[in-house]
């Protein structure tokens, strides 16, 4: 392969893998904002984020009683808090598979205040120093390039595989539940026979009972 060919499809399977990057988020002065993402377990997650006050005012005055960042798991658990956001970092091996909600909210009087967040949180081999690992390889060029390329082709099955793993349980589900309407249609259908020919029966007896048949 031609070092413009390795260099593009690394470049490609990189994107594809690590395509997440920082965002902005603007909160009003008392409010809250999240952002979610869905991370499988045993994954490093490294975030920075910052916060900027700016004011509508000629004359701004600064008036935050409580502001306030974490990070949750899927089951709820705090893995990242922290009070008085300025500007901060934080880093965690997820413990479960699932969406990890990142949020953050603002205790402000001043209704002219902007608060602005700066999230950037990076996952799996995105947190990777591959300046180190070349180091520690002694490799450069397209060779390091090939191996990040290794890594991200693995990162990629790997998703690939807990993606049919899912698309499993949700076909198991599917035809479980599919079992559980046709069972039930048909005890509907019987009671509704049932009910049918109880009438009929009820019916009978009655018109003979008044001699009408």
């Amino acid at each position: 392969m031609a070092r413009g060919g390795a260099w593009a499809a690394a470049a490609a399977v990189w994107w594809m893998v690590t395509g997440a990057g920082a965002v902005w988020l603007e909160i009003a002065p008392s409010g809250t904002k999240c952002v979610s993402e869905e991370i499988q377990s045993n994954v490093v997650v490294i975030g920075d984020y910052s916060v900027l006050y700016e004011h509508h005012h000629a004359h701004p005055t600064i008036a935050v009683k409580e502001s306030l960042f974490q990070v949750t798991s899927p089951f709820g658990d705090i893995v990242h808090k922290k009070e008085k956001v300025s500007m901060e970092q934080f880093a965690f091996t997820t413990a479960e598979a699932g969406n990890y909600l990142a949020c953050f909210s603002i205790d402000g009087e001043d209704r002219g205040l902007a608060v602005k967040l700066n999230l950037d949180w990076k996952v799996g081999i995105a947190t990777r120093d591959w300046n180190s690992v070349a180091k520690k390889e002694k490799i450069e060029g397209v060779e390091l390039e090939l191996l990040k390329l290794e890594v991200a082709v693995q990162s990629i099955q790997d998703n690939l595989l807990l993606l049919k793993s899912k698309e499993a349980n949700m076909r198991d589900v599917s035809e479980k539940t599919n079992s559980r309407v046709t069972w039930l249609s048909m005890l509907s259908l019987s009671v509704c026979i049932a009910v049918s020919v109880s009438q009929l029966w009820h019916l009978q007896q009655y018109f003979r009972k008044k001699k009408l048949i």
